[in-house]
């Protein structure tokens, strides 16, 4: 696991990089976007959108690894290497489930705010709300809910039995969770800057501390 975590690292601060050098595009309203949600001349929707998952994959990979860690170790004394793996791709796969909707908004989003001006000024304000609306969810019985349905399923390593189908639902199901689980986090990653590496970072902690720590709910 230490191997794909690093793997997934380096990926994501080459592809980050290799983003930022392609620049942005300076938009009304004193802000800049990003290349990344644009679909460029002579590529589909579904190219674009097929292309970002796959490296919105390799990303959740690094940040969701270090809190999925010790599931995937529990999934292993009781299963065996092949099913931990399982149990991964299992997990993962609701994050993939996240970015074919993540895409398509976020470039619909950018197309419109490329076409009225007004759209443009006002994203600055959208994201300041974007971001107290999730500070806010972070401090909701909902989230409270969320991240112990998180919790709880991480620890559920020890019971699982039966062969990879069970597994696969089994990381399906802890993914579900912690996708909902993160929603606040990841939205305000999403808005601030999916490419920067300060909030990919700050995120990371944040939810490995809320996921692992004691009395998470407080740390969330």
């Amino acid at each position: 696991m230490t191997i794909v975590f690093v793997a997934s690292a380096a990926m994501t601060i080459v592809w980050c990089r290799s983003m930022s050098a392609m620049g942005e595009m300076a938009m009304p309203g004193g802000w800049t976007m990003s290349h990344m949600w644009m679909v460029m001349p002579g590529h589909t929707l579904s190219g674009a959108t097929a292309s970002f998952v796959g490296m919105w994959v390799v990303m959740m990979v690094a940040m969701m690894l270090p809190s999925l860690t010790p599931a995937l170790l529990r999934c292993r004394e009781s299963l065996g290497s092949g099913r931990a793996v399982i149990v991964g791709v299992g997990y993962f796969s609701t994050w993939a489930a996240l970015g074919t909707i993540v895409f398509p908004l976020g470039s619909a989003l950018a197309s419109l705010a490329m076409r009225q001006s007004a759209v443009a000024r006002a994203v600055p304000i959208g994201v300041a709300a974007v971001v107290i609306i999730a500070g806010v969810v972070q401090c909701t019985a909902w989230k409270a809910r969320q991240l112990a349905l998180c919790r709880e399923a991480a620890g559920h390593g020890r019971t699982l039995s039966g062969g990879v189908g069970a597994a696969w639902r089994h990381g399906w199901c802890l993914g579900t969770h912690c996708v909902q689980s993160c929603a606040g986090l990841t939205t305000v990653m999403l808005a601030l800057g999916v490419m920067d590496l300060r909030v990919m970072a700050a995120a990371t902690a944040a939810i490995t501390l809320e996921r692992l720590a004691p009395n998470g709910g407080r740390r969330a």
